[in-house]
């Protein structure tokens, strides 16, 4: 066995077989694959090989998609056929509201490219009679894609890898990872066979290993404490039943082709052929996690006893859906661990704190995923960036202070919502309130209906007081929820008098030292501010791309406090933190601090905060102590309100006049009390997230995660005001060189008016020519209308271009407005008093 080498997969399941594939393909020489037993004896050979294209997740769409094309190449590159039965995929709904879901999912998949067909109950009934369909209401059908053969499909690859020059070496297990400063120094342990079980021999390897990539799977929990990380993938039962041939269907196929996919989401099952006979596989309520702390020695390509009660319910409506299969008795059964993630999305991307080690981790649905994660993360290791933005997958994206607990637990829920309506609003229950700000209970005692942000309660709306909980579930929907009016009063609240938001979830850093100063210049694209002043910039890729939104406060010549976004929080910091040391030699001494938990935040906003804060502050002269000339617009000052020492910052992300209430987070409390008190003469109301985010539409300001991202540069989102060509930062010449491929704008709606759009539509020119996606959307106050941001051809993207929006099937007229729609002046926001 080779001892030195590139890369190093750790994995012989679809994931890592896939990973290898693409790494050879991607021109690396010297590739790896450990498996510690057999090639897909992990959850890939229990897997039942179904290819659904439906997320919501842009990037998981276009992971999905590249599988399904590329496991149909596979045979002529290998000569093994994978086992692709491109059967099709029908998803049916049996609730206006499931079709409103579909709707919304099809814009994603509209601006990913992914075919898909409208079909009526008499359509369905026509096309496949075995289906009772007098109580749906339609379905999505997906003719390119079907089921696959788990073990066929990892073991072309595996082909395909060792035809490129890929190492694939079995029965070697990892003990031990050590990093020696430029590669890794991996401890493996030969296998071998005793009494049934896999266990240690006495012989051992160090291979040294220039980048690693670990997707172990179940065993992710053994990766983690191996690198002294959290991986917050966990396993939960998924047990799916195999029946005796049905007659009606084996009548039905002789004169047939291969039944779709069938899928109803609202009995949360998934029924395909087999053999004559059919699988169902639920999606339970009540399905364990397994494994929290280690898969034991004992299990290998093992199964769990099954549990038919607990799947009853959804065994019982595969008869009613199917009604010949009544008859038709059990032939087989499988329940066995499928890996989970808090959100149900996998995590691929480099590990925290860690140099050249990848993960490739969590994947529920694998063999959908394997193909296009290992394309993307060859992509990432080999060029720097994926031509995508995987940021929404990145491992980073759960900090430091999530535990074995609340991953099992959300494990779990998600596991349980693989078919509840994926309300693009939702708010997932379990784990909560977990993060709490200090004013929280004063919050929900005013009706604060709470959403959360990298754990951080926050509230995204205030709803009536007699609600039943704080996590508006009656209030979501696919067009305007019940929340929606108590988010139109907020925003007016903030337009017309003021408005107070708990921004404490914010990720706020202090850096610090001799080196700080240069290290920020070169790390950030914009001019840094003078001390007391402050500047909005952001750090780019290797790409040219944005990395990383902060608004950057300097506090002393070489001191700097820095404010991004909350859901970033350890994303952040790992890239900050990495970016500094990379550079101390060349920059002298870096000092970085996430100071996160010790700041709370408010934001006050509106033509009355100043009025408000007069009530509270304590200067030698209040009256002047809030205006332009003591604190202008863009600066930071420390003050006091009342008791409480705060810093001050005058910006406000909702457009209008207003402060950031940087204070120590034990005083949260305390202030929001005085706060509160001091408003209300003056019309003050709590506001949340959601009106927050509409009027930041009306601003054009763009939201990282939405606008801003890693397949995007600042100049492709029109920031070239952040942007400093005059000096040299990380990036700059790949954004220069990359240009400007499409552009960010800013479009007024005529939509339906029961809804807005979300975010993720498509665009098409009056022609019906699709041309672009909105990456953010909302309602706007000013202009009574919906509004959304996105992407569009740069001669697209001018004020006054005809544009159409497809919602709910339609399309509606849209217009290019300039950018900052509402006050292109910024007169509201530096208003004197």
């Amino acid at each position: 066995m080779k001892t030195q080498v590139k890369a190093l997969v750790v994995g012989g399941g679809a994931v890592g077989t896939s990973i290898a594939y693409h790494l050879a393909k991607a021109g690396w020489q010297d590739v790896m694959l450990l498996e510690r037993d057999e090639l897909t004896s992990g959850s890939t050979w229990h897997a039942a090989g179904l290819l659904p294209y439906f997320n919501m997740s842009y990037a998981t769409t276009h992971i999905h998609d590249y599988s399904i094309k590329f496991y149909k190449t596979l045979e002529e590159e290998t000569g093994l056929n994978a086992g692709f039965f491109v059967v099709g995929n029908l998803r049916m709904a049996q609730t206006d509201a499931r079709m409103d879901e579909y709707m919304l999912y099809a814009s994603t998949a509209e601006t990913c490219g992914v075919p898909f067909e409208w079909m009526t109950p008499d359509q369905i009934k026509e096309r496949w009679p075995l289906i009772r369909t007098d109580d749906l209401k339609g379905a999505i059908y997906h003719p390119t894609d079907g089921y696959i053969n788990p073990a066929d499909v990892t073991m072309a690859m595996a082909k395909g890898a060792r035809q490129r020059g890929v190492m694939i070496e079995r029965k070697w297990q990892v003990d031990g990872y050590e990093w020696a400063g430029d590669h890794w120094n991996v401890t493996v342990t030969k296998m071998v066979e005793k009494g049934g079980n896999l266990v240690p021999s006495d012989e051992t390897q160090v291979i040294e290993a220039e980048h690693v990539v670990t997707a172990t799977g179940n065993h992710a929990q053994r990766t983690a404490k191996l690198l002294g990380i959290k991986i917050p993938a966990i396993p939960v039962e998924h047990q799916f039943i195999v029946t005796e041939p049905d007659p009606t269907l084996v009548e039905w196929r002789k004169t047939n082709d291969q039944h779709p996919v069938i899928r109803d989401a609202d009995a949360k099952w998934y029924v395909r052929e087999e053999r004559g006979g059919w699988i169902l596989g639920p999606y339970e309520l009540n399905a364990p996690a397994r494994f929290e702390y280690g898969v034991p020695d004992s299990f290998r390509a093992d199964l769990f006893p099954l549990d038919l009660e607990r799947i009853e319910e959804e065994y019982m409506s595969m008869i009613h859906r199917i009604p010949s299969s009544e008859e038709v008795g059990l032939k087989d059964d499988f329940n066995g661990p499928i890996c989970y993630t808090p959100d149900g999305n996998p995590l691929i991307g480099p590990a925290p704190g860690l140099r050249n080690m990848w993960l490739a981790e969590g994947f529920s649905f694998g063999i959908t995923a394997a193909g296009g994660a290992g394309h993307y993360l060859a992509q990432l290791m080999v060029e720097g960036e994926a031509e995508i933005d995987m940021a929404s997958l990145d491992p980073k994206r759960y900090g430091s202070w999530m535990t074995t607990e609340y991953a099992a637990r959300k494990n779990e829920e998600a596991y349980e919502h693989v078919y509840i309506l994926h309300h693009p609003d939702e708010e997932r229950p379990a784990c909560r309130p977990l993060r709490t700000a200090p004013a929280y209970d004063r919050q929900k005692a005013l009706g604060a209906q709470f959403g959360h942000v990298n754990g951080w309660e926050r509230p995204n709306y205030y709803g009536p007081l007699d609600a039943e909980d704080s996590f508006d579930h009656d209030a979501r929907s696919f067009r305007r929820g019940g929340w929606w009016q108590h988010a139109v009063d907020e925003a007016r609240a903030i337009r017309e008098a003021a408005g107070l938001i708990d921004a404490t979830a914010f990720a706020k850093h202090r850096v610090a030292g001799p080196g700080a100063t240069a290290f920020l210049d070169w790390f950030t694209c914009n001019k840094l501010p003078k001390v007391g002043r402050i500047n909005l910039t952001y750090a780019l890729t290797s790409k040219g791309t944005t990395r990383t939104e902060y608004t950057i406060v300097r506090l002393a010549e070489n001191e700097y406090y820095l404010v991004s976004a909350g859901a970033w929080a350890a994303y952040d910091a790992d890239y900050l933190r990495k970016a500094a040391a990379d550079k101390a030699g060349e920059f002298g001494y870096i000092e970085i601090q996430d100071v996160t938990t010790q700041w709370g935040v408010y934001a006050i906003a509106g033509p009355k905060s100043r009025d408000v804060l007069k009530e509270l502050i304590r200067d030698a002269d209040p009256e002047t102590a809030l205006s332009n000339k003591r604190f202008p617009w863009l600066s930071a000052r420390d003050i006091e309100l009342g008791m409480v020492p705060v810093m001050a910052i005058r910006v406000a992300y909702t457009g209008e006049l207003g402060w950031e209430l940087h204070h120590p987070i034990e005083m949260g409390a305390h202030l929001w009390d005085k706060l509160m008190a001091a408003g209300e003469k003056h019309g003050l109301k709590p506001v949340g997230a959601r009106a927050q985010n509409w009027l930041r539409q009306e601003k054009s300001y763009r939201a990282f995660g939405n606008e801003l991202g890693r397949d995007a540069t600042p100049l492709e989102a029109d920031l070239p005001r952040f942007v400093d060509l005059d000096k040299g930062f990380h990036g700059k010449d790949a954004l220069v060189e990359t240009g400007v491929r499409s552009k960010c704008c800013t479009l007024l709606i005529d939509g339906p008016e029961d809804a807005d759009p979300w975010g993720r539509e498509a665009l098409y020119t009056e022609d019906g020519t699709r041309v672009g996606r909105l990456t953010s959307g909302g309602y706007s106050v000013a202009f009574g209308k919906s509004i959304g941001m996105g992407y569009v051809r740069p001669e697209l993207a001018v004020p006054g271009t005809k544009l159409k929006v497809r919602m709910f099937r339609e399309l509606w007229d849209a217009e290019v407005v300039e950018d900052s729609p509402y006050d292109p002046k910024n007169e509201t926001i530096r208003k004197d008093g």
